[in-house]
């Protein structure tokens, strides 16, 4: 097709990595061959501009803007403080006008404004969820902020909050970069929920609950007032709870018509068929050959399943035949360092 991919991954700098590992992607192999590293501290999370000219990266030091070049590489361009804790998710609007990033660690969700040559300008706005919890008993009531996702109008933004089992919705001002809350979607005690992804058509929205390895499906829908989630129903992502998996990664496909999800402990892949009605119908249970996969994408032939295995220090892709329901490991590990993220770029 003379399509060429890159595939960035972040990662956890303690040890042996350095930075976001660059990989050219062999789509007929279903394969990552690295080409480079861009040096950086703790790279766990990375967005692509809509230009498709920069990435931007959670750093130690805040986040940070690279460009990159005709063959993916990248080049530094600056790093910005987050007037936080380092924090562990990042988005862009479709414009490329701002960043917005969850803070797992303090519970902050902040917008960052952008400049024209992609240079991040600074803090436009910040807000630190409010725990209710102050016993030790308590704690998981602390603020987490696991996800921040823009809605498909991208009139509001989705914080996902780990610790307080909510999801804030808060309107968006673009023109003077401030964020104001709408409504709170609330969430069972100790459900944990961790993800939020919408449908393509912008009709529904997926939530993972990491305590209870379930995903719940809300009807979308935008109201004078603002945003409404109608809850159409749940379902586990497992047969029955084995007491010690976590949910962790929910991605679609490319194409739309498949839902991803990762678990902890059992260390296996969910694939799930999207129905017209949105129900989704569980095609495949698959052990990924590693631990924590922690991260998940699914190539752009929408058959080939990469998995990021955080704790074993490794990539590792799989062949998934949808007619067959199975999916069946292909090529050698790639071996990585602590893998954190993944993002999948197609080059101009």
């Amino acid at each position: 097709m003379g399509e060429k991919y890159i595939a960035y991954v972040g990662t956890y700098t303690h040890k042996n990595s350095v930075g976001i590992h660059v990989y050219d992607v062999d789509l007929a192999k279903g394969a990552l061959l690295e080409r480079s590293v861009a040096p950086i501290n703790n790279p766990s999370n990375l967005v692509v501009a809509h230009s498709g000219k920069f990435l931007y990266s959670i750093a130690d030091e805040g986040v940070a803007a690279f460009s990159i070049d005709e063959h993916g590489d990248l080049t530094l361009i600056n790093q910005v403080w987050i007037g936080g804790m380092r924090a562990c998710d990042v988005k862009i609007d479709s414009k490329d006008r701002y960043l917005f990033l969850a803070g797992f660690h303090d519970g902050k969700v902040t917008m960052m404004g952008l400049n024209a040559d992609g240079s991040i300008d600074g803090i436009a706005d910040g807000v630190f969820h409010q725990g209710v919890g102050k016993t030790m008993m308590e704690k998981r009531l602390e603020p987490r902020v696991s996800c921040a996702v823009l809605t498909p109008d991208e009139k509001y933004l989705c914080a996902v909050d780990w610790g307080l089992n909510q999801i804030k919705v808060y309107e968006i001002d673009y023109e003077v970069g401030k964020l104001h809350l709408n409504s709170i979607l609330r969430f069972p005690m100790n459900t944990a929920p961790r993800r939020i992804r919408f449908t393509r058509d912008g009709r529904y929205a997926y939530v993972l609950e990491e305590a209870t390895n379930v995903i719940g499906c809300y009807g979308y829908r935008l109201e004078k007032e603002g945003p409404v989630f109608d809850k159409l129903y749940h379902m586990n992502i497992m047969d029955k709870d084995d007491g010690i998996s976590s949910s962790s990664a929910l991605e679609f496909s490319p194409d739309g018509q498949h839902l991803y999800s990762s678990m902890d402990g059992s260390n296996q892949v969910a694939c799930f068929k999207i129905l017209e009605d949105a129900t989704l119908e569980r095609e495949s249970l698959t052990p990924i050959s590693g631990d924590y996969p922690k991260s998940i994408a699914i190539l752009p032939d929408n058959k080939t399943l990469v998995s990021l295995n955080h704790d074993s220090n490794e990539i590792r892709t799989f062949s998934v035949n949808h007619e067959h329901k199975t999916v069946l490991m292909k090529n050698a590990p790639v071996k990585i360092d602590k893998p954190n993220s993944i993002v999948i770029h197609k080059l101009s």
